[in-house]
């Protein structure tokens, strides 16, 4: 077979998952399109590796055909660019101006120290259960499970009917915390891996590179969009340009070493504000929405069944599986401490703190999805990777599977809605 052949085969095997996942919740299940393309994804994988045990099938081929896939470059350097900017173009740049300081402390502060206390906690409980690691490599599996995953977060804000102040905050969070996330996951994998020591004034100059070249970046493309699409009244070709922006954006960023996400969610941020105020003509603005909607739907497909299809190149062995059992509720402690300690930092500066409902949506809510598990799998082969890759997948699978499937009466519960109240007031505990 041919490579061309090859990749042809791969597009059709997971367009195919795609499918017959989408169908089976459309026409059964009528489960969250996020979750139930995992979940489906996932047993349909399991049924995989049950044949391959009896025999029926041949493990190693499959598990070869999946690595080829490559899982962290297709979601890294292709489909996160487009769902980003797609998630970025209905993100209200108002209300963000009033919950940004809560929006910066989620995205840099919670995010190292979710990390910090996440990967110590997974170093101790994977010494105790006789894993030969080093901290370093507890802080590393921090470092990439830290930053919630913004599809499966912005999936499920879609039918939660959080409270708008915290929707955005939520939305902000996973769209800008990447950025971050995978600096310091680059950082801490340079210095695990290839043996570089840290030093804290270059780290720091490159998070400040990337993060804030990144937001440049992205200001610039949004600009030159915002300004062309002012000069025409065509809706496929401002939807052409809308591509371009993102496609050119993620790729001058890789060439420039700064962050790709922060380019394209500060661009969708623009021309999904002042572009559709001012740029764009009803029916442009229809068929933008609508494009963009489609291609976000059929991404998010892609991406959740490329996520449970990974499930057969997962360490299905008992000792690694107790592990990413416990990763699961050290992520939501880490989670939970790094959330309430700008929440009570607020207080002590003026500001309003986290209250216990907020505190609690934005920890049940804080969904780790495919980054974690592309970030593991770009890690080079050890040991050392095999437990970390199954751990972020037992993390992922529960974090969107569980969580995500009860975050809307989580909500419920949490914001009731009194009979005098109109929609969208909730009080708070």
């Amino acid at each position: 077979m041919t490579e061309t052949e090859s990749v042809f085969t791969a597009i059709a095997v997971v367009l195919s998952f795609a499918a017959t996942a989408s169908y089976v919740n459309n026409r059964y299940l009528r489960f969250p399109p996020t979750i139930a393309l995992m979940a489906v994804s996932l047993a349909l994988s399991l049924v995989i590796v049950a044949l391959g045990v009896v025999g029926v099938l041949d493990q190693q081929e499959t598990k070869d055909f999946v690595e080829s896939l490559h899982f962290d470059e297709v979601l890294l350097h292709g489909l996160l660019g487009y769902l980003l900017f797609a998630g970025a173009l209905h993100i209200d740049l108002k209300a963000l101006r009033g919950v940004l300081i809560q929006t910066a402390s989620l995205a840099s502060f919670s995010v190292v120290a979710s990390g910090a206390i996440g990967g110590t906690l997974f170093w101790i409980v994977a010494t105790l259960a006789g894993f030969e690691i080093g901290l370093i490599h507890g802080l590393l599996f921090g470092a990439l499970i830290a930053p919630t995953d913004p599809v499966a977060v912005l999936g499920i804000l879609k039918s939660a009917g959080a409270p708008k102040p915290l929707e955005t905050t939520m939305a902000g969070e996973s769209l800008f915390n990447d950025g971050i996330g995978v600096v310091i996951f680059l950082t801490i994998a340079s210095i695990a891996f290839a043996g570089q020591e840290p030093v804290f004034s270059e780290v720091g100059t490159f998070l400040l590179l990337e993060a804030g070249g990144g937001a440049l970046l992205g200001l610039a493309i949004g600009w030159i969009g915002f300004r062309l699409m002012r000069t025409i009244d065509d809706y496929s070709v401002e939807v052409l340009l809308s591509l371009a922006m993102v496609s050119g954006g993620y790729a001058l960023a890789t060439v420039l070493h700064i962050s790709g996400p922060i380019v394209v969610v500060v661009a969708g941020i623009i021309i999904g504000n002042q572009a559709r105020s001012m740029a764009m003509s009803a029916l442009t603005r229809r068929y933008l929405d609508n494009f963009w909607e489609l291609l976000d739907d059929i991404l998010n497909a892609v991406l959740f069944a490329l996520v449970g299809l990974e499930v057969v190149a997962v360490h299905l062995d008992w000792s690694y599986a107790v592990v990413g059992v416990i990763a699961v509720p050290t992520v939501l402690a880490a989670r939970l401490i790094s959330i309430a300690v700008p929440g009570a930092m607020f207080h002590v500066v003026g500001l309003v703190p986290f209250r216990r409902n907020v505190l609690g949506a934005l920890t049940w809510g804080g969904l780790r999805g495919g980054i974690s598990i592309a970030l593991a799998l770009s890690l080079p082969h050890s040991p050392e990777r095999d437990l970390l890759v199954t751990a972020a997948y037992f993390v992922v699978a529960f974090s969107v599977l569980v969580q995500g499937l009860t975050f809307g009466r989580f909500i419920k519960r949490l914001f009731p809605t009194s009979p005098g109240q109109s929609e969208g007031q909730t009080k708070s505990h």
